[in-house]
């Protein structure tokens, strides 16, 4: 798990990666410091955190605009603000925050945060989009349909796109046990995603058309079918 922790008191910040550190040794848990929001956001751009510790009472710009800022960049990471006046919190619901912690973070708080977004993200599932820029990572439920473009894969999903240098087999073997079927030598396609089927060509969600190979029309329609029999119940 990655964590973003930005805070103008350095105190704070070694007190609460201490926390971290005795809580989970055994983890793979990466703490990355922060003394202002600035700093926080370039490093943000590059590599994105799964959750960001974030002082509402910083000089310059203060947790609520970062919040705002990181939220046009990401709708799924968590934000937790870090405050000394209970008053604040509500300035959270703003920013869709997953909660808040009074100052100093006590250990059993940090770890109940913790714990809960463990939780959550065990219970979906993504993949990592590595570009030349940033590592992104991608939820499976948004994808629409992967698209192979020469060396290149492009992803499809709800929020845009994503374009990287990938193989597109490599991806059929990691994605066809979670619900994605190749219909194409160029397309994977998300079943869940599907909105209609006419002979060699699928609709998408977002009105994308697809088109099915003919040496693979039996076997999609097969898994197609088994798809809908499951999800019926």
């Amino acid at each position: 798990m990655r964590i973003a922790i930005c805070d103008d008191e350095k105190r704070f910040i070694k007190d609460f990666s201490a926390i971290v550190d005795r809580l989970y040794k055994s983890l793979d848990m990466i703490v990355d410091e922060f003394s202002d929001g600035a700093s926080l956001l370039r490093s943000f751009a590059a590599r994105r955190y799964d959750i960001v510790f974030l002082d509402i009472e910083m000089p310059g710009m203060d947790g609520i605009a970062l919040a705002k800022k990181l939220r046009e960049q990401s709708e799924d990471v968590y934000i937790v603000f870090l405050t000394g006046h209970i008053e604040y919190a509500i300035k959270g619901y703003e920013v869709n925050a997953l909660r808040y912690l009074t100052k100093p973070a006590s250990e059993e708080s940090v770890r109940e945060v913790l714990d809960h977004v463990i939780k959550k993200q065990n219970s979906e599932k993504y993949i990592w989009v590595r570009s030349r820029s940033a590592d992104q990572k991608v939820r499976l439920s948004d994808i629409i349909f992967i698209e192979a473009q020469d060396q290149n894969l492009i992803i499809c999903t709800q929020n845009g796109s994503y374009e990287f240098r990938a193989n597109i087999g490599e991806y059929e073997q990691m994605l066809t046990p979670e619900g994605f079927f190749r219909i194409h030598r160029s397309y994977i396609v998300s079943l869940s995603k599907i909105v209609s089927v006419s002979g060699k060509e699928l609709t998408a969600a977002g009105g994308y058309k697809l088109p099915i190979a003919r040496a693979k029309e039996k076997e999609f329609k097969d898994a197609f079918m088994s798809f809908i029999s499951k999800e019926a119940f």
